[in-house]
């Protein structure tokens, strides 16, 4: 079944604001999506550092079964929150976190045009090494920093993580077999060789995970 995304938009004319809020069914996460009410104007300073702005949100999710996944600066001013949640995220959870991060960035003068927050969605990024240890056993796909065989890109069954000796753990990835008899190939690489990588579940033709 297909998942439901909110969107709302605050338009500014004149000094004054109104909210536009509507509501159509796509398949995918629930977003909600807000436009900044020109609060920069008035800020003595713009607060432009990621790992301050990722501060600031781990402070507003603190108490709550939220957990950020990401942040981004998109083109045309959009801030991108990430968002994760035991169960899935709601789109009463998006709401909520957005009314709270525009506030807490207005007043710490963070430099944005639009905010907009979210699910990960079916192809969730993995950027700590505790998600690694969370998504074994899910398919991914990982790009390594140095490339072996003369590739960087793997696609496979992400394998529980061991320690080695020097207490550096070790993850697994199962490669997708090149024919259907094949033996599967396992590479080994450590959280350091990643530079980015993201689930990567196999869907039928209605949408759902293999």
């Amino acid at each position: 079944m297909a998942a439901g995304i909110a969107f709302a938009k605050v338009q500014v004319s004149r000094g004054f604001a109104r909210s536009v809020l509507r509501y159509k069914v796509q398949a995918g996460a629930p977003v909600f999506n807000k436009r900044n009410n020109n609060g920069l104007a008035y800020s003595p300073f713009f607060l432009n550092s990621m790992a301050d702005i990722f501060a600031l949100t781990q402070d507003v999710l603190e108490g709550t079964d939220l957990e950020l996944v990401d942040i981004e600066r998109m083109p045309l001013g959009l801030l991108r929150v990430t968002l994760d949640r035991p169960g899935g995220v709601r789109i009463e959870d998006c709401e909520q976190v957005s009314k709270q991060l525009s506030r807490v960035f207005e007043v710490e003068g963070v430099d944005y045009q639009r905010l907009e927050v979210g699910s990960p969605g079916i192809d969730r990024p993995l950027k700590k090494e505790s998600d690694f240890v969370r998504f074994a056993g899910e398919r991914v796909e990982i790009r390594l920093r140095e490339p072996r065989d003369n590739r960087k890109v793997f696609a496979g069954t992400l394998q529980l993580a061991e320690t080695t000796n020097t207490e550096r753990r070790v993850f697994g990835l199962v490669l997708d077999p090149v024919a259907k008899n094949s033996k599967a190939e396992v590479i080994s690489f450590a959280f350091d060789d990643i530079d980015r990588a993201k689930l990567d579940p196999v869907l039928d033709f209605k949408g759902k995970k293999r």
